[in-house]
């Protein structure tokens, strides 16, 4: 399981998966799906956000699937970016499909 923090422009959301890494090529196809088609990501650990939210986590969890899948945990950009020291969180993950640049005339 991994937990990660994706920065979109929407702002920051919580991100519960099975995927082994926070850009896999499935997961990075099943956020574009989403609307999500550029981010940065940090690892959390697991247990620090089980810490954190407690039963909402495990309902969560209790909801995903053995393989290939994601919930959102938090999508409240404010709440997601406070809970969280910037020490707490893993190397960062790039990810930007090409066609998302705006072009301005």
């Amino acid at each position: 399981m991994k937990a990660g923090v994706y920065f979109t422009g929407t702002g920051p959301i919580l991100i519960l998966t099975t995927y082994g890494e926070l850009n896999d090529p499935m997961l990075v196809n099943k956020l574009e799906q989403k609307g999500i088609r550029k981010f940065i990501a940090y690892e959390i650990p697991e247990a620090l956000v089980k810490d954190k939210y407690g039963l909402q986590f495990n309902i969560i969890m209790g909801d995903l699937k053995q393989t290939d899948d994601l919930r959102v945990l938090d999508y409240d950009g404010h709440h997601v970016f406070y809970n969280f020291s910037l020490a707490e969180l893993g190397a960062p993950v790039y990810h930007e499909k090409e066609d998302t640049v705006l072009k301005v005339i």
